[in-house]
């Protein structure tokens, strides 16, 4: 044990003055002098921490894992064995940037082993990037990421529902709730005849608030995201037109993630739900029905936020 309250192996070299109690520290460690240590964190064999680091409490740094200037992890990080950081967008031998790029892996967020993080990106909240996988973009809270380049292939925490999901029989019309706070699932009319299929909404009863505006949005390509939002007031109906696409919505305690694949489905998101689309086939078209103009007033855009404020409603 090292003064300070923190264990030390015999064979770690840990220049800095800043290690918080309870942090163990394993063999052939190296700590530059200007790295800042939380408490209750755990290094593991053959890592190397340089001076303009920040590293949280409860960090755990499996082997062989090199954490260069510009590098925060906050609070409740894992880094699998020899995941790869960077710092320099053009690296040269003997050239050094005057400030390196900044790169920040958000609470609760876990990294996996052989993963290789490019400069100066978020890892949001609780996100997961996938063993190998190379993230050359930044990462939203709670998305699973993997493959090179790393792509969105789900979010922790929020299963799926299928349109056949939506009622315990498939042509019923009708509502169903989530667990998701507010939001609700409604299958359509559906009206089949020689001439084609037909399928309809009303206001005040399928649609339930007056619709001020819509939106469509189609031509999407299936590797990008929409959405990563939240609306103080606005209540928006989501319908997948044409094709399919994915829904994560969450209320700040529980997310849940649709597949929104037939125009006979609808979902409603109330206000101060998180929603995000992904996943989007390339023929899909998403109509958006709104209860209001656009304000932009109205977004909640950072889910640091968004999380701040559903515990303030509480």
């Amino acid at each position: 044990m090292a003064d300070g309250g923190f264990f030390k192996h015999e064979t770690a070299i840990v220049e800095s003055p800043s290690v918080g109690a309870g942090t163990r520290i394993w063999a052939f460690v190296h700590i530059l002098p200007g790295a800042v240590i939380g408490a209750a964190c755990n290094i593991c064999d053959q890592t190397f921490i340089e001076n303009d680091v920040r590293i949280g409490d409860r960090v755990t740094i499996k082997c062989g894992v090199q954490v260069w200037d510009g590098i925060t992890l906050e609070d409740d990080v894992f880094v699998g064995p020899n995941a790869t950081f960077s710092n320099d967008h053009f690296p040269r031998s003997g050239q050094h940037p005057e400030r390196y790029a900044r790169t920040l892996v958000k609470r609760g967020a876990s990294i996996g082993a052989n993963a290789t993080i490019l400069p100066g990106l978020t890892i949001g909240e609780k996100a997961m990037v996938g063993a190998g996988a190379v993230v050359t973009s930044n990462v939203p809270p709670m998305a699973i990421v993997a493959g090179n380049p790393a792509r969105i292939v789900g979010y922790d925490g929020a299963g799926s529902v299928s349109a056949e999901a939506v009622s315990t029989t498939s042509a019923e019309v009708g509502v169903s709730a989530t667990r998701v706070a507010g939001v609700t699932l409604h299958r359509l009319p559906h009206v089949h005849d020689l001439r084609g299929n037909l399928t309809f909404g009303e206001i005040a009863d399928q649609i339930p608030f007056e619709v001020k505006r819509y939106f469509l949005v189609y031509g999407v390509a299936s590797k990008e995201i929409r959405g990563e939002h939240a609306h103080r007031s606005l209540h928006q109906f989501l319908i997948c037109v044409h094709g399919r696409c994915h829904v994560v919505a969450d209320d700040g305690t529980l997310r849940q993630e649709f597949v929104l694949d037939s125009p006979t489905i609808g979902l409603l998101l109330p206000p101060m739900v998180w929603g995000i689309q992904y996943k989007y086939s390339e023929d899909a078209v998403m109509l958006v029905l709104a209860s209001n103009k656009y304000d932009p007033g109205s977004y909640i855009r950072d889910y640091s936020e968004f999380l701040k404020l559903v515990k303030a409603a509480q």
